[in-house]
């Protein structure tokens, strides 16, 4: 009986409380992905019911190379938070260091899409429903990208002045979080908007 009861207790006592910055985050990723959906239904709904041009299949290209280097950045962030794990603060600095240049490189890549589509093919948001849905969904997309953006270049400010350390690993670990969710949207958005929306 009491032997029972003991390993009762220690099994009791292994028992962890999840992280609350976790849990809060996949909250927020739960909330954030609705949003998501709902934009990216009214896209589907209303792909090729515009009364005028111009029409995806004329102006959109399909975005290989800055796709590639966002969806990279999910394996260099990860090593940034395994390496601040193993309290590799330098090694991690170079991580996130990657992983916001690859951020920024899709970033510039969807200004520059951007730029042509207004100023060379005449679309923007006022032009017809397709220019109304896709900037609304990729800006939406992109304003993630932003806010994760400025989120790991804090990160990254951190860890050059020294006060990023192996006891902040759970909170880089919550931000990976959202930079994966990040990632895993634009693969929604690019099949939908450069593959099915085509």
């Amino acid at each position: 009986m009491s032997t029972a009861v003991a390993v009762a207790h220690e099994t009791a006592g292994e028992w962890k409380q999840p992280s609350r910055g976790i849990v809060g985050m996949f909250c927020l990723i739960a909330a954030e992905s609705a949003i998501f959906v709902i934009f990216v239904v009214a896209y589907i709904y209303y792909t090729g019911k515009s009364l005028n041009g111009p029409t995806p299949r004329q102006v959109l290209d399909i975005p290989w190379f800055t796709s590639v280097c966002l969806l990279s950045s999910s394996i260099t962030v990860h090593f940034a938070v395994h390496a601040l794990q193993h309290a590799r603060v330098r090694a991690s600095a170079l991580w996130l260091a990657g992983t916001i240049l690859l951020g920024g490189i899709f970033l510039a890549g969807t200004g520059m899409e951007w730029y042509r589509l207004i100023y060379h093919d005449g679309l923007t948001i006022s032009t017809n429903l397709f220019g109304t849905t896709f900037y609304s969904l990729v800006g939406l997309h992109a304003s993630h990208v932003i806010v994760g953006l400025i989120m790991l270049l804090a990160a990254l400010i951190f860890a050059t002045m020294g006060k990023l350390g192996k006891q902040h690993a759970e909170r880089l670990e919550v931000l990976s979080l959202y930079w994966h969710f990040v990632d895993a949207v634009w693969v929604v958005v690019f099949t939908v908007v450069y593959v099915l929306g085509r």
